[in-house]
Formats: C-alpha cells, sequence, structure tokens
C-alpha cells in the first residue's frame, strides 16, 4: 500500500488497514523502526466488545474547568463541525481526576453522518449503552453519566496533543482495536504499513506451520517472527 494509490482519508483505504492488520503488528513495526512510544495506556478500551477503528486522527485538548464559560463548547462545536471523513476525533483530557464525560451518543451521532469512523479519548464516556447498540466505535478510560458542562472544555483543536502517553498530530493515523490504540506518524505510514502487511502474511504462514506441531524455537529461528 503506498499513498500515492489512494486518498489517506478514503473509507477504501482506512478500511483495508482495520480489516487487515491490529494494533499489535502495529506496535512490532514501530519499535522495530525506534518508535517505541505509540501505543496509548490500557486504560484507554473500547466501550463494547469487537470496536475496532482505523483512521485519521482529528485532535482536541481537553482541560478542567471550575465554571462555565461565556462560550461553552465552542471549540467543540468547531471541531465536530470541521470533521471530514475518514477522520477519528482523539482526544487528550488534562486533569485526568475530573470525573465528567467528554464524548457521548450525540456526539457519536453527528460523527457518523459526517463520514466520522469513531473517537479515541484519554477520558471519560457516557451513553455507553446508546453508542454499542450503534455499534460506533469509541474508546475510553471509562464511564460516567457527568456531562463535562462546567467541568470540561476543549482549550485547543487540530494540534500536536499528548493522549493516553502518546504525541499525537492531527492527521496522524490511528488504529484502536481489543488490544490498545495506536498511533503512526504521518512521516513513517508508508513503510509502517508495507512492513506490518508483510508481517502479517509472514504470521499466517507460520500459524500453519504451528498448528502442525513444529518446534516454535525452530519456526522463530528460521522465520524471526513470534
Amino acid at each position: 500500500m503506498t499513498a500515492g494509490a489512494v486518498d489517506r482519508y478514503s473509507a477504501e483505504y482506512l478500511d483495508r488497514i482495520a480489516d487487515g492488520l491490529y494494533s499489535s503488528v502495529l506496535s512490532d513495526i514501530l519499535d522495530d523502526l525506534g518508535h517505541r512510544h505509540q501505543v496509548m495506556w490500557p486504560e484507554v478500551c473500547p466501550l463494547y466488545a469487537g470496536a475496532k477503528v482505523a483512521g485519521r486522527a482529528a485532535t482536541m485538548l481537553v482541560v478542567a474547568v471550575s465554571e462555565l464559560p461565556a462560550q461553552p463548547y465552542r471549540l467543540l462545536l468547531d471541531l465536530l463541525d470541521d470533521l471530514r471523513p475518514g477522520e477519528v476525533v482523539v482526544a487528550g483530557v488534562q486533569g485526568r481526576h475530573t470525573r465528567a464525560a467528554v464524548w457521548g451518543e450525540l456526539l457519536s451521532t453527528h460523527t457518523r453522518a459526517c463520514g466520522g469512523r469513531g473517537a479515541v479519548l484519554d477520558g471519560l464516556s457516557r451513553d455507553a449503552w446508546a453508542i454499542e447498540d450503534m455499534r460506533f466505535p469509541v474508546f475510553a478510560t471509562g464511564v460516567t453519566p457527568a456531562d463535562s458542562r462546567g467541568r470540561l472544555e476543549v482549550a485547543a483543536i487540530r494540534s500536536s496533543i499528548p493522549v493516553g502517553g502518546v504525541a499525537v498530530a492531527d492527521g496522524d493515523l490511528v488504529l484502536a482495536d481489543r488490544d490498545g490504540c495506536v498511533v503512526v506518524p504521518a512521516a513513517i505510514e508508508d513503510e509502517v504499513l508495507a512492513r506490518a502487511f508483510d508481517k502479517v502474511a509472514g504470521e499466517n504462514t507460520i500459524r500453519d506451520i504451528l498448528r502442525q506441531g513444529a518446534s516454535i524455537r525452530k519456526v522463530f529461528e528460521e522465520h524471526g517472527i513470534l
């Protein structure tokens, strides 16, 4: 897969990544290339079983507030009305002790209608039952019924931010599944994806060999994949 072959925001491009790759193989390739801090903290996990998403990060930085701003939700609404098809809303939350939801059902409904593919939050969500019913992929550190109004506010959008221990730039590739959330910097995306698809093909071959009862040590020594 090459960048020139298809639009990086297209469903075709992103669906091939979501269908053919998974977080652990991307993590392995990033490790091999010296990028060893691209996996978010394990607290960022799917709201429902089977959730998986691949898309381009649309970033927002959320901060704790103690009173209602003059224009609540201003930057949040700016980001959501600016979403492009193929994007995943990625939120970093400063003041993570604040027990309020960054995300919910209505934001999910809007994001899907705009062609957005999911949300990855270093923070809490709510309306988990509705999000599960609509099968919209949301990854979060937990759930709460408490609204963000007067508790959390978006302070910056479309900028490089820390999310779950990873520096995420707007437009980076994000893949999240049951194992966790991985961020692939745009500058090395082509190489990472090419290597990842090659590794998946190799793993499929090795899986067949191991099913026949081969020595896992010998298989590793021969193929270098484990």
